[in-house]
């Protein structure tokens, strides 16, 4: 009669144990994944992001900052660090562009995912007669280089400038030349910061965000000489939008490479992006084409 009533436990215990076993054998599967999509040279670096609206004032400069909350909040899923560099305000609402930093083990390696045109439809709050626009906004991913990795930047190559800082940040903030713009001469590379009360930290950082912009443009140089330049793949132009996000008339959002599409577009809005990411990445390892989307021009539609 003991024996009766131990074996359901024991029963019991060995299901626990093949579950426990099951869970930790998809966790070293997880891992290994990771591992294979996540191989290249920087992918377990930080990872810089900005954002510019493209044309169509008010409506494409509220798509830029949705764009940002959207990676603010993903960054914050993950349990990674993320700061704002610089945010500057539309005119009436939005932002001109945006720069943060997303600091946590792989982040360039999954948001180098996300560079390249993103696109909104949606029935426009800035229109009173409420029809249907459809935005742009282009997102830029670079690594975050680190003193390891040797970018030579000649001193007179650089124009500094400093100005008082705009926006939020306290009086001292705004009463002192705290902001920095670094002008890359040879290149046209511009980088701002302002976000910090300190002129040397906002230097410190322009300084930190131009080495990642030129290492990056120098890779892209050797890419070119190495193999045909396909603009279309590689470049990020308008008219090549990697991801739709349909609020009008349905609600839907899909990724134009993989085919990926999701319908809780809420959820995506709110940094639910790990789907888009990893199919892409997976996409890359297996070599799968990057599908071309259709070229799409902004501003109202009945």
């Amino acid at each position: 009669m003991l024996l009766a009533e131990e074996e359901p436990q024991s029963g019991a215990e060995a299901q626990t144990e093949t579950q426990k076993t099951l869970a930790a054998l998809e966790a070293n599967l997880a891992r290994s994944e990771l591992e294979v999509m996540l191989c290249g040279e920087y992918d377990r670096l930080d990872a810089i992001l900005s954002i510019h609206p493209g044309a169509g004032g008010m409506e494409a400069q509220d798509w830029a900052e949705m764009l940002l909350r959207l990676y603010l909040r993903w960054a914050e899923r993950r349990q990674y660090q993320a700061e704002l560099v610089e945010a500057v305000p539309g005119d009436g609402a939005g932002l001109k562009n945006a720069t943060i930093t997303v600091n946590g083990e792989y982040a360039y390696g999954y948001l180098k995912a996300e560079a390249g045109i993103h696109r909104l439809v949606r029935i426009s709050p800035f229109d009173t007669n409420s029809r249907r626009h459809t935005s742009f906004a282009s997102v830029f991913v670079f690594p975050a280089i680190d003193d390891t990795v040797e970018v030579t930047i000649n001193p007179n190559d650089l124009r500094v400038d400093t100005f008082r800082a705009s926006g939020a940040g306290g009086q001292h903030v705004n009463k002192t030349d705290s902001a920095v713009r670094i002008t890359h001469l040879p290149t046209g590379i511009v980088v701002t910061c302002q976000n910090e009360r300190s002129q040397h930290k906002n230097r410190s950082l322009a300084m930190k965000i131009l080495r990642a912009r030129l290492f990056e443009l120098e890779e892209r140089r050797k890419r070119e000489q190495l193999e045909q330049f396909n603009k279309e793949k590689k470049e990020i132009a308008w008219g090549s939008q990697i991801r739709s996000y349909v609020l009008h008339p349905y609600r839907m959002v899909k990724d134009h490479r993989t085919g990926l599409e999701v319908g809780n577009a809420d959820a995506v809005l709110d940094g639910a992006i790990d789907a888009f990411i990893e199919a892409y990445l997976l996409g890359v390892r297996k070599g799968a084409p990057a599908k071309a989307a259709p070229v799409e021009r902004g501003g109202p539609q009945s």
